[in-house]
């Protein structure tokens, strides 16, 4: 039987948020945002593999968390002074080649399970799965200087949990890392790789900004 894992990437220190925790810490209505983000991918499969890559000031707090809501089974590792170094350690503990990998951020509370199944499905069946929604407003392109249209219908907003083939994905963190690597697929396509989009969900917003936290309560107290 195929494996299931998720690394969720809580390595940030949330500088952005201007709050003393990282914000995959901050609470909302009462429990953490890395909490929802874990639950969500228990509910898509209660025996997935879970492996968070957190920055090693707050190992502590996050082993408290877990234990306030009886999350066990979950392995712990610290993460590096980069995303790209972060999955990189989480992916060095994955000794299964035909497992898929989600990578998921932690900031992410809000993503559906719908968005999780489709992920994990593709990704099973073409080596890999990024969840995308359409841009809805007008853009505009900065080309030498000046501005242009752009037609919106060939862009997407990315999001995260982005699947793939273990071996595929272990061999692409095996590269350099570049400033182009804003996300893991963006690592895949510099081998070659044909990135398969797939449905997302437009709640599954990044907590980022202060705002983010407003706006996040709302959607999960709505839920």
């Amino acid at each position: 039987m195929i494996s299931d894992y998720v690394i969720i990437v809580a390595g940030g220190l949330g500088s952005r948020m201007k709050n003393d925790l990282p914000k995959q810490f901050v609470k909302i209505s009462g429990k953490e945002i890395i909490v929802y983000a874990i639950e969500n991918f228990l509910q898509y499969n209660s025996s997935i593999h879970i492996i968070i890559s957190v920055h090693k000031d707050y190992i502590s707090l996050l082993k408290e968390i877990l234990k306030q809501h009886n999350l066990t089974g979950i392995t712990i590792t610290e993460g590096g002074a980069t995303r790209f170094e972060s999955v990189k350690k989480g992916l060095a503990l994955i000794k299964e080649p035909n497992a898929i990998i989600a990578i998921h951020d932690a900031a992410r509370p809000l993503v559906s399970l719908q968005t999780i199944k489709n992920c994990f499905e593709t990704a099973g069946e073409k080596g890999n799965a990024i969840p995308a929604v359409p841009v809805t407003e007008s853009i505009r392109q900065n080309v030498n200087g000046n501005n242009i249209y752009a037609d919106r219908n060939n862009y997407f907003i990315i999001q995260t949990p982005q699947c793939f083939l273990a071996s595929k994905i272990i061999k692409a963190f095996e590269l350099p890392y570049s400033e182009k690597f804003t996300d893991d697929a963006a690592v895949l396509g510099a081998m070659g790789e044909k990135i398969n989009l797939v449905k997302g969900n437009i709640e599954n917003i990044k907590i980022t900004h202060p705002k983010d936290l407003i706006i996040a309560k709302a959607l999960l107290e709505n839920e």
